[in-house]
Formats: structure tokens, C-alpha cells, sequence
């Protein structure tokens, strides 16, 4: 009777599929999650032991998630599940921002799309709105969020717009009002026409603009310098529309200035000739150019030192700007671009404003909320300064106040909403101090005091914060926590009492901020105060100074959260958005900054580096992404790449995750497969293990320790690295390879498949983990093929204790010299394969030539077993001249031979001992035997 070999080999059995299907998939695992209430457990689950504490910078509630969202909210999942699995107690409570301009916006443009007017609306209504609003894509994005396997409180969110987190912002805005940092000032800020309010440098972006350009002529009236008597200083300006707001025209003191006169223009020029006019010198060439002046002859030169002192005339002298011009010096006017002079209208320019301040210069009110010059401005009243600026040049021109016109393609400020570009507007708005009780100085000492990633980070907020003008946290809108306060109508001055803040904080507990818009002022004023005497504030709160106080109602006074929180983690725009706000609004009522770190990310890029389009084509929307590969690819694809630059993605980039995605997940299969029927009682004890098993226990310490370290450092890149690499090629290609033939055909007892299925638990145990907060559902899976209880999961584990005495550097050095004689046999075998001598590696026994350093390295290894080859032979020496050699592995020479005997009908080896009429090798035999003796 034949025996059927095929079916006495023990061939890998497991039901993880090969192929995933994780868009199915994972949404089961997400049912099941939540039917064992996975995100309490987590959290309970470490109750007593270190917290780590990540604080959620809150999204705007108002539209789809996007690719920048999921790479946000998957690193900080891989971040607290990292944290958790390395045993410390993580409570993840995510969060939205529900105020401001990006939902109010949204809720203008649908009554703008309906021929309605916002300001017929009841403001209560209004905001009644605003909130509906907000709560409807809170759900949509809750959903989005925890398809992405993101875990957290997702039952208890915290909302900016919740009664409690209106009345803590209240109280926070009250700290300031109360210590004497909270001011009210006009001053410029960055203003938005079309949607009439301050914005923060937040929620502002950079596009290509074409100004209008215009040269302006200063006619000198008063100076100490002879050479410029009856001369004329030129400015440059690309914003023609602040000319009724000059005051002032700035010099540099190092700077060279030329004082020519004009001896010849081109056509069309409206230069004259015969006129002096004064540039700086290394711009001469430039200005005349542009003013088409043909030829001058230099009459003077002197420093900028020397026009202290010198007054100018507005070049509208005589049509409504009478007033004398004086020069100023200033740092920041150069000789890079322009004349080497700056026309300083201290209304419309931070620079401006703090030369005119410190010099006593008048700030003008020119410009409305809407852009348009208020009616008592000479000439230009009623006009556009954006729609107008030709207009306002060729007024400017027709009074002979400018030398040359132009136009100009540059990088502008625009509203990130509205796209519409902004301006630099003088208004009264509230302030918080920046040197008022030392806020700068604490802020720089927290700086200092914290742990950025990366490092440069630091040096970024520092420079912001160091050079940063006071906080404006007031805006001209509806909804939003209301400014809590009441002016004197007597004195201008803020009531300061506390008793009063308490009543409005007490009322927006219990009612939200809409009280104050709903409420008699007498009801926060009391009985000690007439409201006869006071005025309202209608203004509403920076919604960075809400996203800045989230500390103060999240993390203080929960007992399963912590303040200071121990991470914060955005985008690289929070330095001057979120980070900013909560460093300075913490340290301003609490002395520090509410972090221990902060890390930030770069931005998404398409995957030719270009921003993100829909006009271009080019985005990649998550939820296509989950779709059609699952959202563990995406999770694969944030830890594969460097966080700390701009990020890439795009169809190649995905498939190529895909393909790393599917290494892992074979790696994964085989184990199991390999791993069918295991249990305890075969576990063979470490010192009774082969080398080759040794030496894996001892890669399994590298990456524990290397898998700590970047858990620490929030490294994934290298964590994923490392294991991709340790799957790919210390394992599939090697391990895997080598010891599939003992897996197979050893008999079931002994030592060898023993100890090889000893380790591959081991691998097991520790790859699910360690891959559990990167591909948690993948993870998930995997580790329920062999752990089957109602809520066994495998995000309830921590890394598994590897034992010390796994390391082993000798042996380590010793499989090295190993692998590299391994590498040039394959490469011979290859060669032999491509070359038809031989069909498989089992028919092959090499000679293989080495040093006797390389050949010491061998002792007590079978080179058969390690190259899979029938039988090899090591002979120290050079070899053969046209033996097979590889360049990077000098030493090393493989002459390639077949084996001896015939092939064994249930390992394949060729042996001389499978003789005709005996089909099958003595080891094989005896597991044929071992295994019929179990049957019976």
C-alpha cells in the first residue's frame, strides 16, 4: 500500500485570512469594541498606576474630516495606545471647538444663499443656530474619528460650546480682567472686510496678490541739512489706500542716501525735470527705472543720521492733509527694497503703530468695518480701499503726489474663510498684556521648561512669543463666549468685581452664554452697581482664547485626567495657533504652561509634494482611502512616515503601504498558521534551545528595547522600521526559510520543532502588541485566532516583559558572519536556478570557500539547514578562480555542486540514504512512524 505523504507533513493551518478585507472587516471589530465597552476599559484597566495624559487640540465642527484630520487623530491614537501598552494610564477625551467665525460663517453664507440679513435675525436665534449647527457635524465627525480606530471618552467629548466650558471661559477672561492684563486699546489689527471683524495670525493664509504700486513725493518743508533744501524724499508703497493715514515717513541712520536732480524722463514719466528728490543710493538705479527717469545728477549724498530733525509736507498738502510729515528713524527701514524710505501711517501697520506711539504721533480713524474711507476723509470718502486702489493712485497722481505707478505680484494676507484678502485697520479692540504682570517673561521661562519634538519647535514659539504684540481677543460677532464685561460710561475704565463676574459665570452654568445677550444688565450688576452707568460689552472672545482654555474645563478637577497634561499635539501651524493661545492664556492665570511637550506634524502634501486641490485633483480623502483598502493602511501610512516634515500621499504612495501592509499581516498569518494546536506543554525551556532560536529570542530584546525607546520619543518611524524590517527580513527571508522544513517534517516532539514553535509564540505574543497601537484592527484580529474569551482584546495587554538574559551580543555577532556566507550561497543558487541546473534549493549541496574566521562561525550549525540545501560542505580557503562571489561580501566563494542521492517523497531533501524502494529518509520515517503511534 502507497502512503500518502502530503498528509503526514505538518503544513500551516489557520482561519486568518490571507486577504484582509479590512473595509468589512474592521467595522465588525468596531462592533465588537463597542459591545465590550473596549475606551472604559482601557482606561480601567490601568487605574493606580503613571498617567500620561494627552489633551486634544479641538477641530472646528463644521464639515467632513480630511486627510490632515486623520493623520492628527491616528498619531495621537498610536501615541496614547503606545503609551498604554508600555503600562501607564491613558484617558483620552476628545474635543471640538464649536465657536467662531468658521461656523458662523457657514450659517451666514445659508442666509446669504436665502436673501437674508444676519442683522435681522435675534442674536439668541441666531446663535440658536450657530450651536444646531455645530452639534450635527460634532456627530458626523465622531463617527468619521472612530472609524479611523481612534480610541477615547468618545460618550463624553468636551464641547467649547457646553454651559460649563462657556462659564470656565468666562472665568478665565475674568483672571485677566481682574490682575489688570485685560485692556481695551485701538490699535491696528488684522481686519477682515468681508466678514468685518479682527482675526487672529491664526486664521490667516498667504496667497498671491497684485497690488497697485505707487512712488509718493514728501515735499521737504523744515531741515538741518542744506542738501535738502527744496528736495522731495520718495517712498514705495504697495498699499496706496493708507496714504490719508500717514503721519510720519521713517529713514534708516546707516543707510546712504542720494539727493539728485532729474535731468532727463521718458515718455509718460511723471517725474520733472529739474526736480530733487532723495532715494537711498543702492536703489537709485531701481527707482529710476520705475519712474522711467532717463538720467539725474547727483547733487548730495549723506547718511540717514542726517535727516533727524527734517519735516516733509503730505503729498496731498492743500486738499485736506495740512499737517507736517516728520522724519523718523527707524530699524526697519532698509536699503533692500523700495527708496530706502518707509511712509508710516500708524494706523494701518504694527511697525507704525509702536514708532508713532513712542513718538507721540496722532493715529487716525480712516477706514470702516467694511473697508471704505469714513465720510470726514478728504477726497477719498466712501471709497473701497481694496476695490479703489486705482482710483485712490490716480487721485493721488491728478494732485501730483506721486513720481511713478506700478503694480506688483506678492504674497498677501487672506482670511483662510473668506479668501478675501485682509487689512491693517486701527480699532478699538481688548487686549491682554503681554508685559502687564510679567506675561512675556513667564511665557519664555515655560518655554524653556518644556520638551518639544522636535526640538525645533522650541526655538519657533520662543521667536513668536518674544516679538508677539498684546493679545486682541476681542471679535466683531455673534457667536462665541461674550466678552464679560462692563465699562463706565463715566471714567472708560472695566469694572473690576468679582461678585459680578461670579453672577456671570453662575448664569452661563446654568443657562449657557446666551444669557448675556438674553439677560437685563441689572442681573449681573446687582444691587452695587446702576446699570444706567455702564455699557455692555457686545464683543465676543478670540475663539483661540477658548481652544486656549481648554485646560482650565477638561483637565483640572477630573480625577481620571491631569494638569499639567503631559502631551499636546497639532500641526506646525499651532505655534502661532493653539500652543500660543493656551501657553499664554495658562501662564497668564497660572504661572506655567498647561503641557510637559508638545510635538507637532507636518502638513499633507499630494504625493508630488504639491498642496492639496480640489481644482488640481490631487486630495486624498480619507474616507476613500477606508473605502476601498481600510483604515489600518492609513494608520500604516502615518507611523511609515517622518511627522516632523510635510507628510506625502497619493494612489502610489497608498499601494505601496498596502504592499508593506501585507509583509506584516503574512508575517502575522504564517505565525499562526505555524503556531495550529500549540500549547504550553510543548514550551521548551531557552537553555535547551538550537542557536538559530537563540538568536531570534535575542532580536526579540533589540526590538523590545527599540520599541520602548521610540514609545518614549514618539518615534514610530524608526518603531516601524525596525519591525517591518525585523518581519521582512530577519524573519520571512531568514528565520522563516530555514526553519519551515523542521516545522514541517520534524516528528511533533522533538526539540527542535519544539523550540522553533517555543519562539514563534513568543513572536506571536510580542508582534500583536507591539503592532496593536499602529495596526489596531489588524492586531485585533490576529490575536483573537488564538484568543477566543467574550472580552479578551488585545489593546488590554502591555508590552510583554522580555527576560534580560535573552540578549546575547556574541551570538548576535556569530548569526551575522552566518547570514553574510548565507547570502553569497542564495546568490549561487539563484544563479543555478536561472541557469535550469537545478529546480530547487534542495537539490543543491554546495562547496562553499571562507577564512577560518568566517568558518568558525559555523560551529555547531548545520550549513545545510541554514543555506536549505541537501548537504553543503565549508572548506577554508580562496576557492576557485570562477567560483560564485559577491563584491560586498569579500572572502566568501560557492561552488555550486548537486547532491548526492534521491529525493525523500516528504521533505524533498536528496540524500544518499533514500534508496530505491526506500521513498522517503530516515528523519522522516521515524515521523511518519511517531505520528501513526499517536493515531493509534
Amino acid at each position: 500500500m502507497t502512503t500518502d505523504y502530503k498528509n503526514t507533513v505538518f503544513l500551516p493551518k489557520t482561519d486568518f485570512p490571507m486577504r484582509a478585507g479590512l473595509p468589512q472587516r474592521e467595522p465588525e471589530i468596531l462592533a465588537w469594541w463597542q459591545e465590550i465597552g473596549l475606551d472604559r476599559r482601557i482606561v480601567d484597566v490601568r487605574k493606580g498606576r503613571e498617567k500620561f495624559i494627552l489633551h486634544d487640540g479641538p477641530p472646528y465642527a463644521n464639515g467632513h474630516l480630511h486627510i490632515g484630520h486623520a493623520l492628527n487623530k491616528i498619531l495621537k491614537d498610536v501615541i496614547n495606545r503606545s503609551q498604554h501598552m508600555a503600562g501607564k494610564q491613558t484617558a483620552y477625551v476628545p474635543g471640538w471647538d464649536c465657536h467662531g467665525l468658521p461656523i458662523e460663517w457657514k450659517i451666514e453664507e445659508d442666509y446669504r444663499a436665502r436673501g437674508q440679513n444676519k442683522d435681522d435675525v435675534p442674536i439668541v436665534e441666531f446663535r440658536q443656530e450657530c450651536r444646531a449647527f455645530a452639534d450635527k457635524w460634532i456627530d458626523v465627525q465622531r463617527a468619521e474619528f472612530k472609524r479611523l480606530g481612534v480610541t477615547g471618552l468618545w460618550d463624553r467629548p468636551y464641547l467649547t460650546m457646553t454651559y460649563p466650558a462657556e462659564a470656565q471661559i468666562a472665568r478665565e477672561l475674568g483672571k485677566f480682567l481682574m490682575n489688570g492684563g485685560l485692556y481695551k486699546g485701538a490699535r491696528p489689527v488684522m481686519w477682515s472686510v468681508v466678514e468685518k471683524t479682527a482675526l487672529a495670525d491664526a486664521e490667516i493664509e498667504y496667497h498671491d496678490h497684485v497690488s497697485t504700486t505707487i512712488h509718493a513725493r514728501f515735499p521737504v518743508v523744515r531741515t538741518a541739512a542744506p542738501a535738502l533744501e527744496g528736495a522731495t524724499v520718495v517712498i514705495w508703497t504697495t498699499t496706496p489706500w493708507t496714504m490719508p493715514g500717514n503721519r510720519a515717513v521713517a529713514y534708516g541712520d546707516e543707510i546712504d542716501y542720494a539727493v539728485v536732480e532729474v535731468t532727463a524722463v521718458a515718455e509718460n514719466s511723471l517725474a520733472k525735470v529739474g526736480e530733487k528728490l532723495v532715494c537711498a543710493a543702492a536703489l537709485l538705479d531701481d527707482f529710476k527705472a520705475q519712474a522711467k527717469i532717463e538720467a539725474v545728477s547727483e547733487l548730495a549724498r549723506l547718511k540717514g543720521a542726517g535727516l533727524a530733525g527734517t519735516v516733509c509736507a503730505h503729498p496731498l498738502r492743500g486738499h485736506g492733509y495740512d499737517y507736517d510729515v516728520p522724519m523718523l528713524a527707524a530699524d526697519f527701514a532698509t536699503d533692500e527694497t523700495g527708496t530706502g524710505f518707509v511712509h508710516i501711517a500708524p494706523g494701518h501697520g504694527a511697525d507704525d503703530f509702536e514708532l508713532g506711539r513712542e513718538h507721540g504721533l496722532e493715529i487716525p480713524q480712516t477706514v470702516a468695518d467694511d473697508g471704505s474711507f469714513y465720510d470726514h476723509v478728504p477726497l477719498f470718502a466712501g471709497m473701497n480701499v481694496l476695490e479703489d486702489n486705482m482710483k485712490i493712485a490716480a487721485i493721488l497722481r491728478d494732485h501730483g503726489g506721486i513720481v511713478a505707478r506700478g503694480k506688483l505680484k506678492h504674497s498677501y494676507p487672506h482670511s483662510w474663510r473668506s479668501k478675501a484678502p485682509l487689512i491693517f485697520r486701527n480699532t478699538a479692540q481688548w487686549f491682554i498684556s503681554m508685559d502687564t504682570n510679567d506675561l512675556r517673561k513667564t511665557a519664555l521661562q515655560a518655554i524653556d521648561d518644556t520638551r518639544f519634538v522636535p526640538a525645533s519647535g522650541q526655538t519657533r514659539l520662543r521667536g513668536m512669543i518674544e516679538g508677539r504684540p498684546d493679545w486682541c481677543i476681542s471679535r466683531q460677532r455673534a457667536w462665541g463666549v461674550p466678552i464679560p464685561v462692563f465699562v463706565s460710561k463715566k471714567t472708560g475704565e472695566p469694572l473690576r468685581d468679582q461678585a459680578v463676574l461670579d453672577r456671570i459665570a453662575d448664569a452661563f452654568e446654568e443657562e449657557g452664554a446666551d444669557a448675556w445677550f438674553a439677560s437685563p444688565p441689572s442681573r449681573f450688576l446687582g444691587n452695587d452697581h446702576n446699570p444706567d452707568d455702564f455699557e455692555q460689552v457686545q464683543d465676543i472672545c478670540d475663539v483661540w482664547f477658548d481652544s486656549g482654555s481648554t485646560h482650565a474645563f477638561v483637565l483640572e478637577n477630573d480625577p481620571e485626567l491631569q494638569w499639567p497634561a503631559s502631551l499636546y499635539l497639532e500641526g506646525s501651524d499651532q505655534h502661532r495657533g493653539w500652543f500660543h493661545s493656551s501657553l499664554l492664556e495658562s501662564c497668564g492665570t497660572r504661572g506655567r504652561a498647561p503641557y510637559d511637550a508638545v510635538l507637532t506634524h507636518g502638513f499633507v502634501l499630494d504625493q508630488d509634494g504639491r498642496k492639496m486641490s480640489k481644482s488640481l485633483g490631487n486630495v486624498t480623502a480619507p474616507q476613500e482611502v477606508m473605502d476601498q483598502y481600510g483604515a489600518d493602511i492609513l494608520r500604516l501610512w502615518v507611523v511609515s512616515s517622518d511627522y516632523s516634515e510635510d507628510l506625502r500621499i497619493g494612489p502610489d504612495i497608498i499601494k505601496h503601504q498596502v504592499d508593506h501592509y501585507r509583509r506584516l499581516r503574512n508575517t502575522l498569518r504564517y505565525l499562526l498558521g505555524a503556531l495550529d494546536g500549540y500549547t504550553d506543554a510543548e514550551t521548551l525551556p531557552v537553555e535547551r534551545m538550537p542557536e538559530l532560536e537563540r538568536w531570534v529570542l535575542h532580536r526579540i530584546a533589540e526590538l523590545d528595547e527599540i520599541v520602548r525607546r521610540c514609545t518614549d520619543d514618539f518615534d514610530f518611524h524608526t518603531l516601524f522600521t525596525q519591525i517591518h524590517q525585523f518581519c521582512a527580513v530577519d524573519l520571512s527571508a531568514f528565520y522563516f526559510d530555514v526553519r519551515k522544513d523542521s516545522l514541517y517534517c520534524d516528528r511533533p516532539d522533538s526539540e527542535r520543532r519544539r523550540a522553533a514553535r517555543t519562539v514563534m509564540a513568543q513572536l506571536f505574543d510580542c508582534l500583536t502588541a507591539w503592532l496593536a497601537p499602529i495596526l489596531c484592527f489588524t492586531a485585533e484580529e490576529a490575536w483573537r485566532t488564538r484568543n477566543t474569551g467574550p472580552a479578551d482584546s488585545v489593546h488590554l495587554r502591555e508590552y510583554p516583559a522580555v527576560p534580560a538574559g535573552w540578549r546575547d551580543e556574541a551570538l548576535a555577532a556569530k548569526w551575522a558572519k552566518i547570514r553574510q556566507l548565507r547570502r553569497v550561497v542564495t546568490g549561487a543558487l539563484e544563479l543555478e536556478r536561472a541557469e535550469k541546473r537545478i529546480g530547487a534549493s534542495l537539490q543543491a549541496h554546495p562547496a562553499v570557500y571562507a577564512g577560518a574566521d568566517l568558518l568558525a562561525g559555523m560551529q555547531g550549525v548545520d550549513p545545510a539547514e541554514v543555506f536549505i540545501t541537501s548537504g553543503a560542505t565549508l572548506v577554508e580557503g580562496d576557492g576557485p578562480a570562477d567560483a560564485y562571489r559577491l563584491a560586498e561580501v569579500p572572502g566568501v566563494a560557492v561552488v555550486s555542486a548537486l547532491a548526492d542521492g534521491a529525493k525523500c517523497e516528504r521533505c524533498w531533501r536528496v540524500l544518499p540514504e533514500v534508496a530505491v524502494g526506500e521513498p522517503v529518509c530516515d528523519r522522516c520515517d521515524d515521523a511518519v512512524a511517531a505520528g501513526r503511534d499517536a493515531a493509534e
